[in-house]
């Protein structure tokens, strides 16, 4: 029986991998496993439901993108050391499991929608100044949803939610999203939409990133809102719509305006007024009182002026009306003493008499009816007489 030598052996192993050149520079899939790094090389493991490979790396930079557990694609090629017989697959290039192609894929889409102007800026719509009602494309029970309800009403409990369920990831998702937008478009129950999902994997958020979804976007009326994954996150629907937010809550922040703000720059506001109202209050008092007082000057000085005038009028006026009653007294006293110097008493006290017959005066003879009674009225009485003879 022939023997052989242990480092023989392990040079023997060693040429065969050398030789053959199917395995060198080769890709082979698996889960991580097993990192650990030292000063000069990250060592890790590979598996699948079956089998491990032991993995090494020269190139330090290659842990930050090595996770436990995470499916990975590592390009490199086998390697036996002959001293220490152990087997190791020598990586230089780790990636994830397809993110190569979808990536790929995701460049060219992008590529070809920026050469038809489908992200061009002019084609932007702004968001509406007033919202009422907001339309959400996700799925009924994710916690994206959930997430934006609970944003949009803390800030403004008024706003209406109204959803169009559907899938968000996984074969016919990007028809069912597409066909959320396309509702959206042509109802006119709502001010703006936001198309959502919460983060994940190239691969989980791939119908944002097809064709069919944006160009939904593209065409839709109403001005639309991309809030799919997280803030690193970017998928073609954002450089397709209106606006893009980091995340769905960012989202229904974005479109909402806080209630509680709003009443307090209103507060403020009345504030602000009503000291302006006083100030205009307060400075139009001023003014009124120093017209008034103007006003008053003016009028007591008019009055002091009439006054005066006043007095000269009533003092002219008592003088001539004491003159009047002077001229007026006199003149009664004149007329009083030729009445008196007419009055028939007076004649008759001097001896004469007066004849009434009947109640007429008879100042003649041929007045008086000597077949009837006459009175003769003296100064102090009168008799009645009967004519006996009349001569003429």
């Amino acid at each position: 029986m022939n023997t052989i030598t242990v480092t023989k052996f392990n040079n023997y192993v060693k040429n065969i991998f050398n030789a053959e050149e199917l395995l060198h520079n080769i890709q082979i899939v698996g889960e991580v496993f097993g990192v650990s790094v030292s000063k000069s090389a990250v060592y890790f493991s590979i598996k699948d439901e079956e089998s491990s490979l032991p993995c090494v790396s020269f190139y330090s930079d290659i842990a930050s993108t090595l996770d436990e557990g995470a499916s990975v694609v590592v390009t490199g090629s086998p390697n036996f050391y002959t001293k220490s017989g152990r087997f190791n697959f020598v990586v230089s290039k780790v990636e994830p499991f397809g993110q190569g192609v979808l990536f790929q894929r995701f460049l060219e889409l992008k590529d070809k929608l920026a050469k038809e102007g489908l992200f061009d800026q002019q084609h932007k719509k702004e968001m509406p100044k007033s919202i009422r009602r907001i339309g959400v494309v996700t799925s009924k029970d994710g916690a994206v949803i959930q997430d934006i309800k609970n944003v949009a009403w803390r800030r403004n409990p008024s706003v209406d939610i109204v959803l169009f369920d559907c899938k968000v990831q996984g074969n016919g998702a990007e028809f069912e999203i597409a066909d959320g937008i396309n509702f959206f478009s042509n109802y006119d129950g709502v001010d703006v939409v936001i198309v959502a999902r919460g983060g994940g994997s190239l691969d989980d958020l791939w119908a944002y990133n097809t064709e069919t979804v944006a160009r939904a976007t593209y065409e839709c009326q109403k001005p639309i809102v991309s809030a799919v994954g997280h803030e690193v996150d970017f998928t073609i629907i954002d450089f397709v719509s209106d606006l893009r937010a980091p995340t769905p809550s960012a989202a229904a922040e974005l479109l909402t305006k806080d209630t509680k703000n709003l009443q307090e720059t209103f507060k403020r506001e009345i504030g602000r007024l009503s000291r302006l109202l006083d100030s205009i209050l307060a400075e139009k008092t001023m003014l009124f009182q120093g017209t008034k007082n103007i006003f008053v000057e003016l009028f007591e000085d008019r009055l002091k002026e009439e006054s005066v005038k006043l007095k000269k009028l009533t003092s002219t006026l008592s003088t001539k009306l004491a003159t009047m009653l002077v001229e007026k007294d006199y003149a009664l006293k004149l007329k009083l003493a030729n009445l008196n110097q007419r009055n028939p008493l007076d004649i008759l006290a001097l001896g004469y008499a007066k004849i009434e017959q009947q109640g007429k005066n008879i100042g003649k003879l041929a007045q008086l009816d000597a077949a009837r009674e006459f009175e003769i009225n003296f100064v102090d009485g009168k008799v009645t007489a009967k004519a006996s003879k009349k001569e003429m």
